[in-house]
């Protein structure tokens, strides 16, 4: 599957390479402002930013493949529409970016999905060789589908390019339609959107390798992604060129793409993830300073070259990072976040630059832009990127529920979990270290109102406690646990009392509610204690 994917893929990238130059070029022709050029740039990548998250968070508790069927077929259907309306002649800037954000917002709710489906693809070991594969196969694409879409824009015009584009489509298509993968059936419903939403939010909250990954990879974009936006006004007006020449700089960025892709397997042998991240950040720095001060050709594709490298390690290796730093349950839903973070910030530095090249000059855009590159370095000593050892985020198999003495309806709750420990005092201080630590990752996998306390009369024991907002968020929250985790549980249990431990589960009972246990009153109704029956 992951092969067929791999072509498929490959040939819709080569088609998303030629739709880019025709649009961007297109814009150039119709509004030449570095500020409207740069903003379909910032039209592709918005929706990424409104949509990744709820298409990450469907990806996680939905059917992926459905999910990405309807994401192909709405960016099929907007390519088409966009064809149309250049060959009749009507496109105007506001079209132009209002298809470019349609074909967008497919892209946007495929991606999450996709990228997640990876894990249902290839076993976990061979994730971030597969991430890299899919790398090699786009920046394949990106070296050479600019420099065949400029051909294509300047033989036969825009409209023609997003003729390919769509026609790019039907490869992923036809590869949808005959996967069938096996999905790991849960005896649980699945969650809710707006619960789903909200716990990836909190996971991503709770755990601080994974903010550290996403404030450097915002403060790493930002910069960088002044070079693809503004690379049609600097092949016009710092060369002289035109479409063609487009074209050869972005293939000169796509060989550089490939380049970088092909030699992550050897870096990430060599060096960490944050030496690596270090590293790129200096070399975008060369790379779009380069750019801004060339006057000569060469210089500027050597530069584009350093800087398709740059682009192509960072965004790659946080993609693997993120991937390798979640849990199956919520792989989707961080992916989308990270897109997020990464498309938004696209979008702000497109604008951002764009605006800073029409006030200032295209240059200047360019050497500030490459300053600030820097600023990743910069903050890399208080923001670490690491990645979680390989197995380390496996499911953990939790011992058999043991059963409620009464029937528990899914609704019922607030359910309260409260465990004693005892422990000794020359454990105590480091108990409070870990009981903490346990307390995140509670927190992080969906309990709330997380506590420990400490008896005043007898201080050898310790109370935690927490809730969870219905039994079936209950039953979920059992369904997390990693083998990280586990691990962390058992330094705590070391420095307790083995036989001083015990757990209460208790159902909060509000006024006018009826007692568990009770005998039921003749106006109860199953519809009145819950809609999911018992579990």
């Amino acid at each position: 599957a992951f092969a067929l994917f791999w072509w498929a893929s490959l040939a819709s990238s080569f088609g998303s390479m030629i739709q880019t130059v025709g649009a961007s070029w297109l814009m150039a022709t119709i509004a030449p402002s570095a500020g409207m050029v740069a903003l379909v740039q910032t039209a592709g990548s918005l929706p990424f930013f409104f949509l990744s998250l709820a298409a990450g968070a469907y990806a996680d508790t939905r059917d992926r493949r459905a999910i990405m069927l309807f994401s192909q077929v709405l960016a099929l259907s907007a390519s088409v529409g966009l064809a149309i309306v250049v060959y009749a002649g009507a496109i105007t800037p506001s079209l132009l970016l209002g298809f470019t954000f349609l074909i967008g917002c497919g892209a946007a709710i495929f991606a999450p999905a996709w990228q997640a489906s990876i894990g249902d693809q290839v076993p976990r070991a061979l994730i971030a060789p597969a991430v890299m594969a899919n790398a090699v196969g786009f920046n394949l694409a990106r070296s050479v589908g600019p420099a065949i879409g400029g051909v294509i824009v300047a033989a036969a015009g825009a409209a023609i390019a997003f003729v390919v584009n769509a026609f790019s489509y039907l490869g992923i298509l036809a590869t949808l339609a005959w996967w069938r993968p096996q999905r790991a059936r849960s005896e649980l419903p699945p969650e809710p959107l707006g619960t789903a939403l909200a716990a990836g939010v909190r996971y991503v909250s709770l755990s601080p390798h994974l903010i550290a990954i996403l404030l450097r990879c915002a403060l790493y974009t930002i910069p960088i992604v002044a070079v693809p936006s503004l690379m049609p006004v600097v092949a016009r007006d710092l060369l002289g060129g035109g479409a063609a020449t487009y074209g050869v700089l972005m293939g000169g960025f796509g060989v550089g793409a490939m380049l970088g892709a092909l030699s992550s397997a050897a870096l990430r042998q060599r060096c960490s993830s944050d030496a690596l991240f270090r590293a790129l950040s200096a070399l975008a720095c060369v790379a779009i300073v380069g750019i801004g001060r060339s006057h000569w050709m060469p210089v500027t594709l050597l530069a584009m070259v350093l800087a398709g490298s740059a682009w192509t390690l960072a965004f790659a290796n946080f993609n693997i990072a993120v991937q390798l730093s979640s849990p199956r349950w919520v792989t989707g839903r961080m992916l989308a976040i990270y897109q997020t973070v990464a498309f938004a910030s696209m979008a702000l530095g497109s604008w951002g630059w764009g605006e800073f090249a029409d006030a200032a000059g295209l240059r200047e855009a360019l050497t500030m832009a490459g300053i600030a590159a820097l600023g990743s370095l910069a903050v890399a000593r208080w923001l670490p990127v690491s990645v979680a050892p390989l197995g380390a985020l496996d499911p953990r198999s939790r011992a058999d529920l043991v059963p409620p003495s009464v029937d528990i309806h899914s609704t019922s709750g607030p359910v309260v979990v409260a465990i004693e420990y005892h422990v000794r005092p020359e454990n105590a201080v480091e108990f409070v270290a870990v009981i903490n630590e346990v307390g995140r990752i509670r927190r992080r996998d969906g309990a709330r109102a997380w506590s420990i306390s400490q008896d005043v009369d007898a201080v050898n024991l310790w109370i935690e406690r927490f809730e969870c907002p219905t039994w079936l968020d209950y039953l979920r929250w059992r369904t997390r646990t990693t083998q990280s985790d586990f691990a962390v549980r058992e330094r705590l249990l070391r420095l307790v009392e083995d036989d001083h431990l015990r757990v209460r589960r208790l159902v909060v009972r509000p006024p006018g509610s009826h007692p568990l246990g009770a005998p039921a009153e003749p106006s109860v109704t199953d519809a009145d204690r819950g809609a999911h029956g018992p579990w």
